[in-house]
């Protein structure tokens, strides 16, 4: 029986988080910086790392890897682009390329970029390897200047639950709630560990919080609601919640599931 994996409840908000924290990358090859101090190669190479950017976030991967490929020509020890590089290289799973950019990218950066050390984290767990995952994701947590712990935390704690570590991931979430707690995606993640732990009143407190509003509600948030009323036995909120997802989201993969009556898939 097919399951709903960890990448489908992160993908609520924290892919969105990695591709845009590339923008936020700060190369270390630049003291305090004006516009005078910009030549003209330099604002070249920049127009096109937004440019790489771009066309990586609309999925156009060769494109991005060309305009990021000049971008290196001129600047070869960018962590920015070396990071976005690794990005667009993970994404196309060309992964030997993608762990030798990432690891430069933390060495051009001297371990000081939190977007960085994130993406590489984050890259590590995708490929299962949830030691050094963890350990690029507490580097980045203990910046002084690292400005968005709580999707690091969310990220750290799906990882957690990936390597089947819920307690310590529970703890980790709960942290990145205590952050960011409007966030839907931490709520929804924070949600099915509890669901898979069995604290069904604490999984139902999170995944309402995500149905309670129309623009965060989606097929993933009514499935986990409706298996977490399923197994506390509220058989008619169970079906509620089935009827919205069947109404809203009939094409779903969770919604076939919920036909099927396939519900135990922890």
């Amino acid at each position: 029986m097919r399951d709903i994996t960890w990448d489908r409840l992160w993908q609520l908000g924290g892919v969105v988080a990695v591709v845009m924290s590339v923008v936020g990358c700060t190369s270390t090859n630049s003291d305090v910086r004006t516009a005078s101090d910009e030549t003209s190669m330099d604002r070249r190479a920049n127009v096109r790392l937004e440019l790489a950017t771009a066309y990586f976030s609309r999925g156009q991967h060769t494109v991005a890897l060309d305009e990021v490929k000049q971008v290196l020509v001129a600047r070869p020890d960018d962590a920015v682009a070396l990071n976005l590089r690794g990005l667009i290289y993970a994404a196309m799973e060309e992964h030997g390329l993608a762990e030798e950019s990432f690891a430069r990218a933390v060495s051009m950066s001297s371990g000081q970029n939190g977007d960085v050390l994130h993406n590489y984290g984050w890259y590590l767990c995708q490929r299962g390897r949830f030691s050094d995952a963890q350990a690029r994701f507490e580097q980045a947590v203990m910046l002084p200047s690292y400005r968005t712990v709580a999707r690091t935390r969310l990220a750290q704690g799906v990882c957690l639950a990936r390597d089947g570590r819920l307690l310590e991931a529970e703890g980790t979430l709960h942290k990145a709630f205590e952050m960011d707690p409007g966030n839907p995606s931490v709520n929804l993640n924070l949600a099915e560990v509890l669901y898979r732990r069995g604290d069904y009143d604490r999984a139902r407190f999170y995944v309402r919080r995500v149905n309670a509003v129309e623009e965060t509600t989606n097929a993933q948030s009514l499935w986990l609601a409706i298996r977490i009323e399923r197994r506390a036995q509220q058989f008619t909120q169970m079906r509620q919640f089935g009827r919205k997802l069947a109404t809203q989201f009939a094409t779903s993969p969770e919604a076939q599931l919920y036909e099927k009556g396939q519900f135990d898939d922890r």
